[in-house]
């Protein structure tokens, strides 16, 4: 993977992602506090025209864009119909211009069922499947809740390859009790099954999700933070022994794959979000930058886009310092960095005005941070420890 071009001014069309949020799974995962949501049915020509609804509102909003990539994530989106994906593309390039090698990202599950559709999502225009493996180990799979087995996820890793011309899957890891040995063997396995990307989670536990209440009530611990540790460095040494360069804190690509969807949020590029929940970042012409939230309840958004056109509770205008403070969140996360002369572009901020320069000082003694040729970087010793370094680095 290659660092973002240094900025240039070209008076080329504004570069746009487009994410859609489909809300809906079979079951909620017990450790999950994404805006997920369990229904009987689901009525699919009103989502399928809500969703149109609310391209339309964006593409007059934002006109003239070129679409560089497409995320459906969720929930669950392999469970819409393959038509709503199809119908969701041809939208977004009648409404834009969709860029020849555009990206265009399915999450889904690898349950049977869901992956014996990958053909018809494929020929609807999805070229990327995101699979929600987890784990490798059946008794692993039932504790974090997943509705398929071992053999099942490897089936369906197997297939995506087959089927889609780019394809990765997500493990979760420091699950309790579990050894650095296991899960050393556990990479193996999935470095085995592996195309050219993985993402590798370590398990957190979320407020108000079961996975919350029942280890406070003592059901389970997660490891200790030693353990934790140990359990990333080993991530991090089998995953550079085989190839895989760890472009970002959790995903790794081999030969310099990576998301394209996902760097447009770390390098803080343009994305609009559409569907229950969606977040975006827009410069609208005569407002710049703005940060764009629409409603969560499934219900209460596709009332809101039936009735107005869009789902959009909040727009918010960011000021400069808080753009550069959000680009340096999310671009630390990066084994590229930040370029600073971009920041400056980006934002209009000058980088000196929302770091402290002693906290920056004593990150780069200590090794976690590096501030050279126009880039400011985290160290791969730094990278596991961002939330902390943040505090200390930003005013």
């Amino acid at each position: 993977m290659s660092s973002e071009p240094e900025p240039t001014s070209t008076g080329a069309p504004p570069a746009l992602a487009l994410y859609v949020h489909w809300p809906f799974c079979l079951s909620k995962c017990p450790y999950c506090d994404f805006n997920s949501h369990v229904r009987e049915s689901v009525d699919q020509a009103r989502w399928r025209g809500a969703l149109m609804r609310e391209l339309d509102h964006f593409a007059a909003l934002l006109p003239g864009a070129t679409i560089t990539s497409v995320f459906f994530g969720g929930g669950t989106p392999s469970l819409m119909p393959p038509e709503t994906a199809a119908a969701v593309i041809d939208r977004a390039a009648a409404c834009w211009t969709l860029a020849a090698d555009t990206e265009v990202t399915l999450e889904a599950n690898p349950t049977s069922t869901e992956a014996a559709r990958l053909e018809d999502f494929r020929a609807a225009g999805v070229n990327r499947v995101s699979l929600g493996v987890q784990a490798l180990d059946d008794h692993a799979l039932k504790f974090l809740g997943r509705g398929h087995g071992a053999a099942e996820a490897r089936h369906a890793v197997a297939l995506a390859q087959r089927i889609m011309p780019r394809s990765s899957f997500d493990l979760i890891y420091a699950r309790p009790g579990q050894k650095v040995e296991a899960w050393r063997n556990e990479l193996s396995d999935a470095l085995a099954l592996a195309g050219d990307h993985l993402s590798l989670y370590q398990l957190t536990i979320e407020k108000g999700t079961p996975f919350w209440r029942q280890e406070r009530d003592g059901a389970f611990a997660v490891p200790d933070d030693d353990t934790g540790r140990a359990l990333y460095d080993t991530t991090q040494e089998a995953m550079e022994a085989a190839g895989f360069a760890a472009y970002e804190v959790s995903n790794h690509g081999r030969g310099g794959d990576a998301c394209r969807h996902n760097l447009a949020y770390w390098r803080y590029d343009d994305y609009v979000g559409i569907g229950p929940g969606a977040h975006g970042r827009i410069a609208l012409a005569r407002d710049g930058r703005q940060a764009t939230r629409q409603h969560a309840g499934p219900e209460s958004w596709l009332a809101a886009v039936e009735r107005a056109g869009h789902g959009t509770v909040e727009t918010r205008p960011l000021d400069p310092q808080e753009q550069a403070r959000e680009m340096l969140m999310m671009g630390l996360r990066l084994a590229e960095g930040v370029s600073e002369s971009r920041l400056r572009q980006r934002t209009g901020c000058e980088p000196d005005r929302i770091i402290d320069r002693d906290g920056l000082t004593r990150l780069v003694e200590a090794s976690y941070l590096e501030r050279r040729d126009g880039r400011l970087r985290a160290t791969a010793a730094g990278r596991p420890l961002l939330n902390s370094l943040l505090v200390e680095l930003l005013v």
